[in-house]
């Protein structure tokens, strides 16, 4: 779907839905403008604040919040009891961005906010590392147990199995890692990003139209891989710019095969079949199952970086969006929303709030009103998700709070941040 489909469906849908009877969204009673456009149950600022300040209150488990070593938490703060699998590279280092983000938006006043970023920092260093052998060593694990300090051998869950792990997983957290070096000057955090880094550059392989530079996941033991292609490589792309830019010139020419690969193989994919974009999440294994999350977040560093890394930048990034568009958006209580990927057309708090942030920051950097009320709109749906005690819910359509974090909190923060630095006034 089209930018501008996408803004026709969501004023034709959202009159309708004015007509009737309010709908409830997660707790809330929905509020719609005269004009048909959802508005926010409180401003922006106010449903970060509550979310964030609920989150500060987490109790300790094993030194850590307890929502950084497990995934499935109820609004009560305690553990699904059903759910004892894990996903410790994605939640904890989409955590730290979060955090870290927060942190500087806020001016960094709260000394809270970056001391939860340094618990997941921690965990990431010292709980959830594969043993120091075989083909990827002390690399993060891409899921776990839950309860487990340090997580065992054998701690594949969802749909890894018990020895494998994911290599664009331990991208996220190395750059993440990056990130919280920068804030802290912790030697640990950078040792980990450069270790991760090392292991990737070991073990990337020649990518083509039907490989990656690195399969979706892999035994850390023997490098057995299982999944040719894996769509999420920008995180890998960005551990490697930023530690290049840390003066370790070791990652220049991997760096350049991958940004090659990307720019002729996997970008144009976009425009086509978008099977080079298959592949991300941990409890998902086809290679037939495309994502938006994937190409959503490659869509954000190209806005970034602009012309510094791709001279096309800007229709590179609307090749990628509109990919999203075509294939992923539903409309949801007159809003048009991202789902995540093709096996799952829910608008999960993270994909969707995902979304919503790179059509503003595409928006605001080319001037371009095309995506701008799309992506308000999907936000504010987001923001419907948390309660007025700040309890996140992971999904609008999830009457039950709290569940998967990352949905919930640690992959939305950074999302909710962009959007409020690219467009202040929505926050108000």
């Amino acid at each position: 779907m089209s930018g501008k489909t996408g803004l026709r469906w969501t004023i034709a849908m959202t009159a309708l839905i004015a007509a009737a009877a309010p709908p409830r969204l997660s707790t809330h009673e929905a509020i719609y403008a005269s004009d048909g456009r959802l508005l926010p149950w409180t401003n922006w600022n106010d449903a970060l604040e509550r979310e964030m300040n609920w989150s500060l209150k987490c109790p300790l488990d094993h030194g850590y919040p307890r929502f950084i070593g497990l995934t499935f938490m109820e609004g009560t703060y305690q553990p699904i009891q059903n759910r004892r699998d894990t996903i410790p590279a994605m939640q904890n280092g989409m955590g730290i961005i979060s955090y870290l983000k927060y942190y500087r938006f806020k001016g960094r006043q709260d000394e809270r906010v970056l001391r939860f970023a340094r618990y997941m920092g921690d965990y990431l260093v010292k709980e959830s590392l594969t043993p120091d052998t075989g083909k990827y060593p002390r690399f993060t694990r891409s899921t776990g147990i839950r309860g487990r300090f340090p997580q065992p051998p054998d701690s594949g869950t969802q749909d890894d199995l018990p020895y494998e792990i994911e290599p664009d997983k331990g991208g996220i957290a190395g750059y993440a890692l990056t990130m919280l070096y920068d804030e802290t000057k912790d030697q640990r955090y950078l040792d980990q990003a450069l270790h991760n880094a090392r292991v990737l550059k070991a073990n990337m392989s020649p990518a083509d139209s039907a490989h990656s530079p690195w399969p979706f996941r892999v035994d850390y033991r023997s490098g057995e891989p299982r999944g040719a292609i894996s769509g999420d490589m920008v995180y890998i792309l960005r551990l490697f710019d930023r530690l290049i830019e840390l003066q370790h010139p070791e990652f220049a020419e991997a760096r350049k095969k991958l940004w090659e690969w990307i720019k002729t193989r996997q970008i144009p994919s976009a425009a086509g079949d978008g099977m080079l974009w298959v592949e991300f999440f941990e409890d998902h294994h086809s290679q037939k199952n495309r994502t938006a999350w994937a190409p959503l977040n490659m869509a954000r560093y190209l806005i970034e970086k602009k012309t510094a890394i791709d001279p096309d930048w800007e229709k590179d990034a609307r090749t990628l969006i509109e990919f999203v568009g075509r294939n992923f958006l539903s409309v949801r209580f007159g809003v048009a929303v991202s789902g995540e990927q093709d096996e799952d057309h829910d608008p999960w708090g993270g994909v969707n709030s995902t979304y919503g942030a790179v059509l503003a920051v595409y928006s605001a950097a080319t001037g371009s009103p095309v995506y701008r009320r799309v992506a308000e709109q999907a936000l504010t749906f987001c923001l419907y998700a948390v309660e007025e005690n700040g309890c996140p819910h992971d999904s609008v359509l999830n009457p039950d709070p709290g569940g998967w974090q990352e949905d919930a909190h640690t992959d939305k923060i950074h999302n909710i941040v962009d959007a409020l630095e690219a467009f202040p006034a929505w926050g108000r």
